[in-house]
């Protein structure tokens, strides 16, 4: 069992809102997630949702802002929320830029120096926070689904279509659909995967849906004022489905931003979404 660092708790919907801290074997460092467990963790094993964060965010931002903990009380559903990237390593040039380095780990594993000592987020994610959670949590490993927002809805398409027997359900708020396509995520890549584009492609959630759909509904919340579209590239999401057959419920929301108001308006129904694959 990893040993645990509980650095805060709250009650919150006759649950418990908590933030832990644990070594880190995958990424060589000290690594915080936030969770929140239902009254009913309380009696049993709980199924659960992990949320995946976006650009800049850490495990704090959907915990404040979401609003999420009132619905998975009601729904019986535990929240885990890692940080989107290492900290306190000091590598150089880790904050420099948006999208490369501390709040910026793409949910990739680097193959690059010096990000390649610490930066591992899909093995963190997929693998050892999973290990770490079902270990220490009353939460039932069975029963999962993923979900995310922006930088973080990448990361659920990513993990959830080359891992679809691990979760349960999947579903993204605006979501950078194809990270080898977006300047974000290509700045991002160059510098954790070198120049090689070929190398990519297994981190482009399009392109594994292009290979194999993965079973499952994927459900997509977009605003059509978000000024990030031209990074997020939805519609190159919606041409992979096609052309996979994949099943993609893509619902454009008019007059909604890329924030959290937008996240928080439509996380009920995102949650009740999972719920459902849950049961």
């Amino acid at each position: 069992m990893t040993d645990l660092t509980l650095l805060n708790e709250s009650r919150c919907f006759g649950g418990l809102q908590r933030t832990y801290e644990h070594a880190s074997s995958s990424c060589n460092c000290l690594m915080r997630f936030a969770t929140y467990l239902p009254p009913a963790a309380e009696h049993r094993l709980v199924p659960s949702v992990y949320w995946l964060s976006g650009l800049t965010c850490t495990e704090e931002n959907f915990s404040i802002k979401s609003g999420a903990q009132r619905y998975a009380a009601e729904l019986e559903i535990a929240l885990i929320i890692p940080d989107t990237s290492p900290r306190g390593v000091g590598l150089p040039g880790e904050n420099e830029h948006l999208e490369v380095g501390n709040g910026a780990g793409f949910y990739v594993d680097a193959t690059q120096p010096p990000w390649s000592a610490h930066y591992q987020m899909y093995t963190y994610v997929s693998s050892e926070l999973v290990n770490v959670v079902n270990a220490n949590l009353p939460l039932d490993p069975d029963r999962k689904s993923i979900s995310g927002h922006s930088m973080g809805g990448h990361g659920a398409l990513l993990l959830a279509s080359r891992k679809p027997h691990e979760y349960r359900s999947i579903s993204a708020f605006a979501p950078i659909c194809s990270v080898i396509r977006s300047a974000w995520g290509q700045h991002a890549l160059n510098h954790y995967l070198g120049p090689d584009k070929n190398l990519w492609l297994a981190y482009d959630a399009c392109e594994s849906i292009r290979r194999q759909p993965n079973g499952h509904i994927i459900l997509v919340d977009q605003g059509d004022l978000d000024p990030y579209l031209n990074q997020l590239q939805p519609a190159e999401l919606q041409s992979a489905c096609k052309a996979s057959g994949q099943e993609l419920r893509y619902r454009k929301r008019k007059g909604y931003d890329h924030s959290y108001f937008f996240v928080g308006t439509f996380i009920e129904e995102h949650l009740r979404f999972h719920a459902q694959a849950l049961i």
